[in-house]
């Protein structure tokens, strides 16, 4: 039982941090693209999507598709599954290294399972796949140190290692240069042996030479075959031309990344949640994660000393620790720093520092090992484990609500949308969801409205205009202009003269931009860029007819609250259907619900007033005007259209005549607009 003790401690750990949300927890970012063109347009689609980007990569992905369903649930187990295992034979390897001494191998195997610098676990369809090769790498190193311990076996560990370690080098470029760590790791094992520096430097050679064969095989093969790669090497221009400059950039860069991943990532772990946030009763999650993980590894630490001597110091060790986690990091970085890549704590960019997770490990543990007193040695270990542990579980509610977001804008969207013509842009504001860019939420417009779509002519794509003005996908905010996105696996060509603007600020509901009104709304932010992007809004690219289907991973439907009987009440705007928009009004207003944006009333005014309610529409108005003056201009706008509209309406009796008037006297006395 002692045996596997690390193990259950690791994957209590790897539970607690990454595991108690996963059933709130979806797919994020590139999770959707590609799982989009596996599921939908099938396994042809992804081997082109992948062929010229780590086509052998794309491999991986047509067998754990072929096992896993669509279902974010089974993909974020996956993802700790592998999280897990990782950081299990990063136990084991160091437990080998550094025999006898098991609280060292757990502490880097810990620090290695919760380090903070990479805040992405939860895009669990993607970097399941990361955490597949990164085992790999790893474990290629135990089959080798297995082989170094067992010589009649040598060439059998030998080529299970020669095996993963090609399989890491020919599936994706993150651990590429991490592979000659591997020259470190075997003067590591070799360090208490007896010999001489050429017989010491021979033996490293000859246990390296077959693993080096496989690394320059992999180099020649990315040179002259597989030479198609998405990102190129960058620095060879910039050496040519200014080669002191570059060579000072770089170091500089060099420096910036370690003191990033050594210092800044577990700075990070010391900040509170918001206590005055909605969800503030996290913080006391955050204590009780904290006290469990204290409690977990301080037992199996504690338990530790009774089968060793008590920890005594051993500069010897730690110093070789240390040295070999600095080496791993000076190799990790180098697939970054060669194009020129920046990592980051930010997202996307955190995902960079997932090759120095294990250096990272090694670093720590060395350092805190050189600490006379074993207590405080202990206490500093649990302290940065707990507070990553925490550190990570508010990242995966942070993600829970994210995914919630993400799933409301497409539900908000079916049902003020209920079809589309194909060959629709969508056109939306950058900032209302956190971990997902315009190209992640491309494949589910084309999931909601073409669930049968299995051709390479794509029917949709969605834009954020902060990211794609003057680019092919959008040149200008115009009409009649071209609108080409390719996604590899397909491509989509439309035109900005059809095209839906919309905008979604949660807690506001979805809203299409109105080309008249939204224009002069100084509520929505001008560098969003969409009060310009509104003029291209084209209603007539909505059908009333049902044809949106919603993914299975959207089920089930959201209750029916105030943003339903919006979205409602404009969809019977848009085709003048004033009686049912009277009817939702009243609906909605029953809900006794407060509008997350004051413009939401303005779909409500224009029904009022066309049904003859008008001292209604004038409430309404001022209503919306008290909750803000940035509204005044816009609702100026609605009016005149609505003064517009109504001067021949069918209720134009006598009395309501004379309500109408009064009412736009009210209105122009409240609003001030220009004649």
């Amino acid at each position: 039982m002692k045996l596997f003790r690390p193990h259950f401690i690791l994957l209590a750990l790897a539970i607690l941090a990454y595991g108690l949300l996963l059933p709130r927890l979806g797919f994020y970012w590139d999770d959707l693209p590609i799982s989009w063109i596996r599921y939908q347009l099938g396994r042809a689609a992804l081997t082109q999507y992948f062929s010229t980007n780590r086509p052998v990569w794309g491999l991986l992905y047509q067998v754990t598709t072929s096992v896993l369903p669509y279902e974010p649930i089974y993909w974020q187990m996956f993802a700790l599954l592998w999280r897990w295992l990782g950081a299990v034979v990063v136990y084991t390897l160091v437990d080998k290294l550094w025999k006898g001494k098991p609280s060292l191998a757990l502490g880097v195997a810990v620090i290695f399972l919760v380090y903070p610098g990479f805040t992405q676990q939860w895009s669990a369809f993607l970097y399941c796949h990361f955490f597949i090769v990164l085992f790999f790498f790893l474990i290629s190193y135990w089959f080798m140190l297995r082989a170094l311990e067992q010589p009649d076996r040598y060439w059998r560990f030998t080529a299970l290692g020669l095996i993963f370690s090609a399989l890491n080098l020919w599936m994706m470029e993150y651990f590429y240069v991490l592979e000659l760590m591997r020259v470190g790791v075997i003067l590591a094992a070799l360090r208490n042996e007896t010999m001489s520096l050429r017989e010491r430097t021979v033996k490293t050679f000859k246990l390296w030479i077959p693993y080096l064969a496989v690394f320059v095989l992999a180099v020649l093969s990315r040179l002259f075959i597989f030479n198609n790669q998405v990102y190129g090497i960058g620095l060879g221009d910039s050496l040519k031309s200014a080669p002191l400059e570059t060579i000072i950039a770089l170091a500089r860069n060099i420096r910036f990344t370690l003191t990033l991943v050594l210092r800044d990532a577990w700075m990070g772990v010391t900040q509170l949640p918001n206590i005055e946030s909605a969800e503030s009763i996290l913080g006391s999650y955050y204590v009780v994660i904290a006290v469990t993980v204290l409690v977990s590894i301080a037992g199996f630490l504690f338990a530790s000393r009774t089968e060793t001597k008590p920890i005594q110091k051993n500069i010897t060790d730690s110093l070789w620790m240390i040295g070999l986690g600095i080496f791993s990091l000076l190799l990790s970085g180098w697939p970054f720093w060669l194009v020129g890549f920046v990592p980051s704590l930010a997202w996307p960019a955190s995902r960079f520092t997932l090759p120095f997770m294990f250096g990272v490990g090694l670093v720590f543990v060395g350092a805190i090992n050189l600490i006379p007193w074993e207590r405080i040695r202990i206490a500093l270990l649990i302290s940065l484990v707990a507070l990553a542990v925490g550190k990570q579980f508010l990242s995966a509610n942070d993600y829970a609500q994210d995914w919630q977001t993400q799933k409301d804008l497409f539900w908000q969207l079916a049902w003020r949308a209920p079809s589309i013509e194909p060959d629709t842009a969508i056109i939306m504001n950058e900032g209302a969801l956190e971990y997902y860019a315009d190209n992640s939420l491309s494949p589910v417009v084309n999931w909601v409205y073409a669930p049968d779509l299995q051709r390479e002519h794509i029917p949709y794509v969605l834009l954020y205009p902060t990211t794609r003005l003057r680019s092919d996908a959008l040149p200008k905010l115009e009409p009649d202009l071209p609108i080409y996105t390719n996604y590899l696996a397909g491509t989509f060509n439309g035109n900005t003269s059809q095209a839906l603007v919309i905008y979604f600020s949660p807690p506001g509901c979805l809203r299409i931009l109105d080309p008249e009104v939204d224009r002069v709304n100084r509520s929505i932010p001008e560098q969003s860029l969409m009060r310009f992007a509104a003029r291209l809004t084209n209603y007539e690219t909505i059908s009333n007819e049902p044809s949106a289907q919603m993914p299975e991973p959207y089920d089930p439907e959201p209750a029916h609250g105030w943003c339903y009987y919006f979205q409602k009440a404009d969809l019977a705007r848009q085709f003048k259907q004033w009686d049912e928009a009277l009817a939702l009004a009243d609906e909605a207003f029953a809900l006794n619900a407060q509008p997350g944006d004051p413009a939401e009333y303005f779909v409500f005014i224009e029904g009022y007033a066309h049904a003859g309610a008008w001292e209604r529409a004038v409430e309404l108005s001022q209503r919306s005007f008290a909750a803000s003056e940035l509204m005044g201009a816009p609702l100026c706008r609605l009016w005149e259209r609505v003064e517009a509209e109504t001067a021949k309406s069918p209720r134009g009796d006598a009395l309501s005549a004379s309500k109408r008037s009064g009412a736009l006297s009210q209105i122009q006395s409240l609003l001030v607009c220009d004649p």
